[in-house]
């Protein structure tokens, strides 16, 4: 039986991995699981699952977690301190580790489960967008096995011969990275500054983080993937092409120089990536409906609509100059959502944040993880400054009123 933790288990990557290894008891076993500050949906997961091992950043979440283990008799132990994470990721019983935690939060765990040697199930893209060439060198240091957890990376290494990671496959001419659209296209485009949290994150096909769910509003989502997939595959930007697909059956292609085109297809949900990087190179069932396509019936594609969808050329940009360009990039995305989902910022305002920073910062070469640190700060703190600096007109023009930007 094979070790797992789960790191950013109470999110939905994380309740879906629960659901596969519930499904194969006899292979999979969890260690450790690790997340923000969800306790009831923890306690639940402990009570279920068992481990050994459990953890929450949030202190205050963490301490009541303790609370409420031992008023249920629960047995599992909670971690405190500050590296928590990183101390479930190289836990010598885990085999695998998933590593789920949203945004650069996830980053120095996701770094020490490849350093450790683990076979890392990689949902956490923002790490590789802020620290590609650190987490491909520790991976390929240690011996880890690194596999992609999102949809259309997973779709792309199930179409590529066999290569380590980072390394340019043989004869491919590019990759094709399909897009949903979001929930968001085909709203006018005037009326995009009154969207709603609420509006933003209703995703049509994928049940997916608030986060996530704004990134694929915006299309900032499959920017990041962008970079993702150059880094994961060794390609040049000129050799990704991100494709709409509303119907997010098409996970991914990948065209050959020969005329062949090999796609991966299946129902929009994330337990089949999941069950696929689990059992590699095994098959293994996952729980998935399985695909019908007569029901189906057609299959669309299209342009993104630059206008409607800036960020996508921000990402692309990033990935072109590399970096510390891709951290920038991902610090400002990370505040500027937030904003919104607090109601700071209004949705069209997004990209023109994370524009700002990116035209205020000449970052340069990514050498350390300290390097990454710095530039992730730093273009947090300007990121906070553009949004006040955006706020102050509004709030002269209409005292005591609150208003979206």
């Amino acid at each position: 039986m094979k070790g797992v933790v789960i790191l950013g288990s109470t999110g939905s990557i994380g309740e879906n991995t629960l659901d596969v290894i519930a499904r194969h008891p006899d292979r999979y076993h969890v260690v450790a699981l690790g997340a923000q500050r969800n306790v009831a949906r923890m306690v639940a997961q402990c009570e279920r699952h068992r481990p050994q091992f459990a953890t929450l950043t949030d202190p205050h979440a963490n301490a009541e977690l303790q609370v409420e283990f031992v008023r249920l008799g629960i047995t599992t132990e909670v971690l405190t301190g500050n590296d928590t994470l990183a101390e479930l990721a190289v836990l010598p019983a885990a085999d695998i580790v998933m590593a789920a935690i949203v945004g650069a939060a996830g980053l120095e765990s996701t770094l020490a489960a490849a350093n450790a040697g683990k076979r890392l199930l990689l949902a956490n893209k923002e790490s590789l967008v802020m620290a590609g060439s650190l987490l491909i060198d520790a991976v390929r240091r240690s011996g880890a096995t690194l596999l992609p957890i999102d949809s259309e990376h997973n779709a792309i290494f199930q179409c590529l011969p066999a290569a380590p990671p980072g390394a340019a496959p043989a004869g491919v001419r590019r990759i094709l990275l399909t897009a949903s659209g979001g929930p968001l296209i085909d709203v006018p485009l005037d009326q995009l500054e009154s969207v709603t949290p609420a509006e933003a994150c209703a995703h049509p096909n994928w049940r997916m983080g608030r986060k996530i769910s704004v990134d694929s509003a915006t299309l900032m989502n499959k920017g990041l993937e962008f970079i993702e997939a150059c880094l994961l595959f060794g390609v040049q930007p000129a050799q990704v092409e991100v494709v709409v697909h509303r119907e997010s059956i098409v996970h991914s292609l990948v065209e050959y120089i020969d005329g062949s085109v090999l796609a991966q297809l299946g129902s929009p949900d994330m337990r089949t990536p999941i069950a696929h990087a689990l059992a590699w190179p095994d098959r293994m069932a996952s729980g998935v409906q399985f695909l019908d396509l007569l029901q189906v019936g057609r299959l669309r594609f299209e342009a993104p609509d630059a206008g409607r969808f800036p960020a996508l050329a921000l990402a692309q940009a990033a990935a072109s100059q590399g970096g510390l360009r891709p951290a920038v990039l991902n610090a400002a995305n990370e505040v500027a959502v937030a904003a919104f989902l607090e109601g700071r910022l209004n949705f069209a305002r997004i990209t023109a944040v994370i524009e700002a920073v990116m035209n205020q910062m000449h970052s340069g070469a990514l050498s350390t993880l300290d390097d990454v640190l710095q530039a992730d700060a730093e273009a947090r703190a300007r990121a906070e400054t553009a949004i006040d600096a955006a706020a102050a007109p509004r709030a002269r023009r209409s005292p005591g009123v609150s208003q979206r930007l």
